[in-house]
């Protein structure tokens, strides 16, 4: 564990709801944890009714315990609600009660690229989006948030974003838990950092930008210091990275074993075992873990592994990650035995889509992730300048102008992505992806099911297939997701016709 410096995890609120506070020891300090009982997204479940509404709305926070933050989310205060919808078309009624534009991106959502949110569609202050949303894909955990650029980071890190589950209703005959809240939790995972009023800080000196913001105190769901309570038997945690730049490599404090059964893109074809597994910005898993032994245990971090290559920018990051990385606590469990277990057996396979790619490879395409990291961009840096002229993609930076790549619809592309820099979360709109080879290896294992994120080290390889239309006018991204990358320039985008 870390040293206490180095990370926080819910110092702040010391009040036992429902469960006593709890103490958790490290290695020279003991982390404080509130009693506070974790809780849920509220559930807007529109699998009946096909429609939802989301509003766009300012609010504050208590996340500390020492006063309330100014926050924005979607429907409430901070975040949004769990949007659950099914195949079919899907109406949704998107307003904006905030004094800026912003817009909702599905992501991780296979729909023509009118309806993807993208920064081409701006939905101003007081005004409203209504996109008739044409799902077709298979059960998965996606998710939404703004995507204004220039304002990316700094909105979400605010809280507008929320998760979405596309379901079947068929959860039950594959023998996984489903019932939301009990055996099927969700959780967000955000790092902040907060002053000693409880206020959020989000600055974006040279270091935030060149790195991404991180902070020093995790926050689950909105919440900060809270507890999962779980039944005594197999619980199913969906998992989503929603920080703006912070990489998890996400265990048990116990070491045992978690079951990997979705990706980004849904269900793989059986779940896979680890002890260990790596969730870069914007990726998404659902793992299975058995609580049946009834013994307390925690989700667990190693440090961000993003440290870059030698020279200045990674002896930048070892003097960061002295201050502020290493192993921590991301959430607790506790084991509450009235809570009635369902499940007591991990399925020994699942209905998850092959990983093939009908056709041949028309395009290979090569992209480079690149960062200025000469002397002109660290004396910008150091004044306060601009940087958006160092944040490329094949010495290009974002111009909403500009279509950097015009794709086919049902054509397959091999793309090679390189960077010599930081590793970067890559992120494609509108479309799955299968990876091939991660810096020339097998990739990892969480990187075998279909995926729309994947962290580039060094190189990567991807087969990607594109079967949704997006126009010149409401065109798909590509992007790192390290939050204030994208708002500096590593971003392109495609038509796909």
């Amino acid at each position: 564990m870390m040293n206490r410096r180095k990370f926080l995890y819910g110092a702040a609120g010391l009040g036992a709801v429902g469960l006593a506070a709890t103490m958790y020891q490290g290695t020279g300090f003991s982390e404080v944890i509130s009693g506070k009982k974790l809780q849920m997204p509220p559930l807007l479940d529109a699998t009946q009714s096909g429609r939802f509404e989301l509003q766009a709305m300012a609010g504050s926070t208590d996340f500390t315990g020492r006063g309330s933050a100014p926050t924005i989310g979607f429907n409430q205060s901070y975040l949004g609600p769990t949007v659950r919808v099914k195949r079919g078309a899907v109406s949704a009624g998107i307003s904006n009660a905030i004094n800026e534009p912003v817009t909702v991106h599905w992501h991780g959502m296979l729909i023509p690229g009118e309806q993807d949110g993208g920064p081409h569609q701006p939905i101003d202050s007081g005004e409203s989006w209504s996109p008739e949303l044409t799902i077709t894909q298979p059960p998965a955990t996606i998710w939404y948030h703004t995507h204004i650029h220039g304002r990316t980071a700094t909105q979400v890190h605010a809280g507008l974003a929320g998760i979405m589950q596309i379901s079947d209703g068929r959860d039950g005959d594959r023998g996984l838990p489903n019932s939301y809240g009990v055996d099927d939790l969700t959780l967000v995972l955000q790092d902040r950092r907060f002053d000693e009023n409880g206020q959020m800080i989000y600055m974006q000196n040279m270091m935030d930008v060149m790195h991404g913001f991180t902070g020093d105190t995790m926050v689950i769901n909105g919440q900060v210091g809270s507890v999962a309570s779980v039944p005594k038997g197999i619980v199913r945690l969906r998992l989503l990275n929603g920080s703006n730049a912070r990489i998890y490599s996400l265990g048990m404090s116990d070491n045992r074993e978690m079951h990997l059964i979705a990706t980004d893109g849904g269900y793989l074809t059986a779940p896979v075992v680890l002890t260990q597994v790596q969730l870069a910005p914007g990726e998404r898993i659902e793992i299975l873990v058995d609580f049946s032994s009834g013994g307390d245990v925690s989700l667990v971090s190693g440090e961000d592994p993003n440290q870059g290559p030698g020279g200045m920018m990674g002896r930048f990051q070892q003097l960061r990650n002295f201050f502020s990385n290493s192993e921590f606590t991301i959430i607790p469990f506790v084991v509450d035995e009235r809570i009635a277990s369902t499940h007591d057996k991990i399925p020994d396979a699942l209905d998850g889509r092959e990983l093939t790619m009908a056709g041949a490879i028309s395009t290979t395409r090569h992209l480079s992730l690149d960062m200025g990291m000469g002397p002109g961009m660290m004396m910008r840096g150091m004044m306060g300048g601009g940087m958006s002229d160092q944040m490329t993609i094949n010495g290009q930076s974002f111009d909403m102008n500009r279509i950097n790549i015009e794709a086919k619809r049902g054509a397959v592309e091999r793309w090679i992505i390189r960077n010599d820099t930081l590793a970067h979360p890559f992120h494609i709109h509108g479309a799955l992806f299968q990876v091939v080879k991660e810096n020339g290896q097998k990739p990892r294992p969480e990187h075998l099911g279909w995926k729309d994120t994947v962290l580039v080290e060094q190189e990567t390889e991807l087969l990607v297939r594109f079967d949704h239309k997006a126009s010149r006018e409401k065109p798909f991204m590509y992007h790192c997701h390290i939050l204030e990358h994208e708002d500096a320039g590593m971003m392109g985008q495609f038509t796909v016709s």
